[in-house]
This record gives structure tokens, C-alpha cells and sequence, in this order.
């Protein structure tokens, strides 16, 4: 998905460990005359990345009849993965590899940039009600320059303890999801039935996310209210998930270890500086061959928005909460 805003934040990434935080969303619209709203909680001033996740969107359930879908013209990206996951609907993916896949519920898609790739995203005709994540993985400065690569899986749904659960990246509940990745990392659906209380191994070099598409979520003993993100720092081995409420409810579980590298992300780009994003700009602009071309799509691709006036500056995370053992009670912020 690109991140269509007029005026892109430019930020520059830096993780560091321990702490519990819930964070809201912002609203943004996809463009258009009638733009589809997504709810986006990373990046954001007081957390930019958790792991190597560096870009979280939330959307739906939409009406398309009323939002008009998703039509995301072709645009481009610098420096890192990009994992579509829905709930309801199906997307048309098309990139400058030459994929032509479907994005449907329950089944990953993972689309390598490295040095450069262009792609498109549509909802298609037979979407009546679209819902899901969009999500990027930042890649660390030894692979930023990867050759463009497509990974689908479908993970099998494992039920554990009331709850179900779809992992499509890393390790959890004794398997591990085939799709590769740059950095270690974690990603899960988990879908809890009211009243189930969930205790889940986690790695404790990892820092996670917990983001509510569904109902009302307790993470670690915090509230987390529908589309808010709540976050654990590194240093728990167990991540407890309830469901207070008398509905299901459902999340999308992010984990990874602290990135460790400082990032410049504006527009779709991740790069490390002020004057390789504005290379990537400009090459995007007079269509260099380093992102390729989409093929099949009935449009024109998406200008890239003026540079800030300013240069890129920093803005890190600031210092987490301190540590706590996984079952003391929690505060939200």
C-alpha cells in the first residue's frame, strides 16, 4: 500500500527496549473523491517501529459501494517488505517483477523492494466488504538493496485455549512460518472467544505489538481499545491475551528484536539519509529502470509530493516504560 498523504512526515527511526504503551490511531485518507480512511499507528512520534515494523495500517470493514474501495495507482518503494493481510474483500496486487497476484483473507503476502519496485493495489469486483492490515518491514542496511521478490502462505489456523491462531511470519505455538525475512520477526492473527485468556511464549529479546481490529483486547493485564495498538517492550517470555468482552475479538500480533539501525522514511521510501530519499524522488519521477513498471493496470502511476523545504530530520523513539514482569498490572498512556 503506498502512503499517499499530500505532506508525508519525514522520520528517522530508532528502537529501544522494555516498556508497555497503548498507542492510538490517526486517520488518513487514500485518496480520491471518495477516499477510503485507514487508521495508522506506526509510524508515530512516540513509536516509530516495534521490531523492524516500521508502518502499520488499519482499514475496514468498508463498504465499497459507499468508500469506493481500494484503487492504489502504481508507486513505488526503497529498503523494505511489505505484508498484506485482510479479514474480508480481496485486493489485485500487480509489480514490477511481473506478480499478478490476489490478496485474500487469512493468506499472506509478502513483496520485497530492496533497491527499488513499483506495484499497484485494486479491490476487486467481487468485494463487497473490505478489511484488513497493511504492514512494512524495514530492512537492515545489509540487505537494503535485496533484489525484488513475491512470498505467499497460508498458514493453517491452530486452536489453543479458546483462541485461534494464523502465524505468517516467525515462530510461535511450537511452528515456524516459511516465508523469509531479513530480521528475525513475528506476525500472527489471534482471534480470542469472549471470556478466553491466552499465554503465549514469546522470544524475550523481542519487542511486540498487539493491534485491535475486533472487540476489546487485554494485553499483559492493559486494556487495548478497537484500532489502538498496544505495545510490550523486550524482557517478557510470555505475552498474556485476554478477551473480557461477550463477543469474539480478534488482533494482529507484531513482534521482532529492536532494529538497532537509524532510518530516514518519507513517502514509500526507507533510506538512511536526506539525500538518498530525494534520489529515490527524483528517480522515481523521470521513471528510472530501478523501480521497473507495472503491467495491466489502467491508469497512470502515482507523482511522488515535493520534497519538505527543510532536510529530513530525526525523530526518535523516546525511551520506553520500564520493564515489567508479564502479569503485573498495566497503565495505558
Amino acid at each position: 500500500m503506498s502512503n499517499v498523504e499530500a505532506d508525508p512526515a519525514e522520520l528517522v527511526c530508532a528502537t529501544t527496549s522494555g516498556g508497555v504503551e497503548v498507542l492510538g490511531a490517526r486517520e488518513v485518507p487514500l485518496g480520491g473523491p471518495r477516499a477510503m480512511t485507514v487508521r495508522r499507528t506506526l509510524p508515530q512520534r512516540s513509536r516509530t517501529m516495534i521490531g523492524a515494523w516500521c508502518f502499520a495500517d488499519h482499514y475496514g470493514p468498508d463498504d465499497v459501494s459507499v468508500s469506493g474501495g481500494m484503487d492504489v495507482a502504481p508507486h513505488p518503494h526503497t529498503g523494505l517488505q511489505t505484508a498484506s493481510w485482510l479479514f474480508s474483500g480481496e485486493i489485485e496486487h500487480r509489480d514490477s517483477l511481473g506478480v499478478h497476484a490476489l490478496v485474500r483473507p487469512g493468506e499472506l503476502n509478502l513483496m520485497t523492494a530492496g533497491r527499488g519496485i513499483c506495484h499497484s493495489e485494486v479491490s476487486t469486483p467481487a468485494t463487497s466488504v473490505l478489511h484488513g492490515v497493511q504492514l512494512w518491514v524495514a530492512l537492515p542496511d545489509a540487505h537494503r538493496d535485496a533484489p525484488r521478490d513475491f512470498q505467499h502462505h497460508a498458514p493453517e489456523p491452530v486452536a489453543v485455549d479458546g483462541a485461534v491462531v494464523r502465524l505468517f511470519l516467525g515462530t510461535l505455538l511450537g511452528r515456524t512460518s516459511p516465508v523469509r525475512t531479513f530480521t528475525p520477526l513475528l506476525g500472527a492473527e489471534v482471534v480470542l472467544e469472549p471470556g478466553a485468556r491466552l499465554a503465549l511464549d514469546v522470544d524475550p529479546a523481542h519487542e511486540h505489538g498487539v493491534l485491535v481490529d475486533l472487540g476489546g483486547v487485554e494485553v499483559a493485564g492493559t486494556a487495548v481499545a478497537r484500532g489502538d495498538l498496544g505495545y510490550v517492550g523486550t524482557g517478557a517470555a510470555s505475552l498474556v491475551l485476554a478477551n473480557p468482552g461477550d463477543a469474539p475479538a480478534r488482533a494482529v500480533l507484531l513482534g521482532g528484536e529492536p532494529f538497532g539501525e537509524e532510518l530516514v522514511m518519507w513517502w514509500n521510501f526507507v533510506g538512511r539519509s536526506h539525500e538518498e530519499v530525494a534520489a529515490y524522488r527524483e528517480a522515481w519521477q523521470r521513471g528510472s529502470d530501478r523501480f521497473g513498471e507495472v503491467v495491466g493496470y489502467p491508469g497512470d502511476r502515482l507523482p511522488a509530493p515535493p520534497m519538505p523545504t527543510g532536510r529530513l530530520r530525526p525523530r526518535p523513539n523516546p525511551a520506553p516504560h520500564p520493564g515489567r514482569p508479564a502479569d503485573a498490572p498495566a497503565t495505558a498512556t
